[in-house]
């Protein structure tokens, strides 16, 4: 099947095809946009520690990753910060990412659990993002770069 005809490939993005060094693909793009997300609770005030907490994140972060289209590769909660490893459209941005994720989580905790909303946020505006993928910067200045010289002949 031709993944560049027709509509975005969910069924491989969606249901478990996606790995996280496998490329996707829209009708006009072949993508592997890999990210590692960091993020903390203000004050780091142990909110994280709760069950109920962590399952609402969890139930919240699978419900955008459907809504979005993304992919949860995975995601770890510690006691006073989350790690979350996707994958994603090429149509968010990182922080597009972090503001619909970190948004919802924290509406839903607030209204969930009103006594962890300190200073009217519950978590801090800041966050940590790194992509990863199957191939190193260098290889790409190679690529590149040998691109320049192949059609310099």
């Amino acid at each position: 099947m031709n993944t560049f005809e027709g509509k975005y490939n969910q069924s491989l993005f969606m249901k478990g095809g996606t790995t996280m060094n496998t490329f996707n693909s829209t009708r006009y793009t072949k993508f592997l946009l890999n990210y590692h997300f960091v993020w903390i609770p203000k004050y780091r005030k142990g909110i994280l520690d709760n069950p109920k907490v962590q399952k609402l994140i969890l139930d919240t972060v699978n419900e955008l990753a459907e809504i979005h289209r993304f992919k949860v590769l995975t995601v770890e909660i510690m006691p006073d910060y989350i790690h979350l490893f996707i994958s994603a459209l090429p149509k968010y941005s990182p922080s597009q990412l972090m503001n619909i994720i970190k948004g919802t989580t924290g509406k839903r905790i607030s209204k969930d659990f009103p006594e962890l909303n300190i200073g009217g946020s519950v978590w801090t505006r800041a966050f940590f993002v790194a992509t990863a993928g199957n191939v190193s910067s260098e290889i790409i200045q190679k690529y590149i770069e040998n691109q320049r010289c192949s059609t310099k002949t």
